[in-house]
């Protein structure tokens, strides 16, 4: 399984990039809001998972893994498949929507295209204890962000030392780092230190 991927933006469509990798063309859903931030000849940095039907292979792309492990998530609950669940992730940002959940804010969760009324109900029952360990964890993902971009910069061809300057000035300069997408984080490193 692909469980992540940093590579070149060859095209861009309002659901789905195509990021290059190794000199393979991968199609990742993503939601719109990720696609428009995107720019065709730069380098992004996505949490993915791999959705495999009988007659697809189908990758989702994510900015955070905490997005992407609410992702997996809420595909456990009874009649959710990919596409809801990634319109969740469009239409919330993901401490929104575990905050509705384990409030049970149904009301919220009926905004949800392909959800219904029925379908937040049994969101709310299924996940709402599960989700009150999910914001514990989603601290210790924040903190991981030093180690995508160090994996990203080294699979780009940069040094181990070399990387870890542009992670240490990525930093340096902003506080909220574990707070911000990975894409931009990358875009920081890349633009920091001396050309190459």
């Amino acid at each position: 399984m692909i469980a992540s991927l940093s590579g070149i933006v060859k095209v861009i469509r309002p659901g789905s990039i195509v990021v290059e990798v190794g000199g393979i063309g991968l199609l990742v859903n993503v939601s719109p809001r990720i696609s428009a931030t995107q720019i065709v000849g730069t380098v992004v940095s996505l949490q993915t998972v791999m959705v495999v039907r009988e007659d697809a292979l189908t990758l989702y792309g994510f900015e955070t893994y905490a997005a992407r492990e609410l992702f997996e998530l809420l595909q456990t609950v009874t009649g959710i498949g990919p596409k809801v669940a990634q319109s969740a992730l469009t239409i919330y940002e993901t401490p929104e929507l575990v905050s509705a959940i384990k409030n049970q804010q149904t009301d919220l969760l009926e905004k949800i295209p392909g959800l219904g009324k029925k379908g937040a109900q049994r969101v709310v029952l299924e996940l709402h204890e599960k989700v009150n360990d999910f914001d514990s964890g989603e601290i210790s993902l924040a903190s991981s962000w030093r180690d995508q971009i160090l994996s990203a910069l080294l699979g780009l061809g940069f040094t181990a030392r070399e990387s870890q300057e542009r992670i240490d000035l990525v930093a340096a300069q902003d506080n909220e780092a574990a707070h911000k997408p990975i894409s931009d984080l990358l875009r920081a490193a890349l633009s920091s230190g001396a050309p190459r």
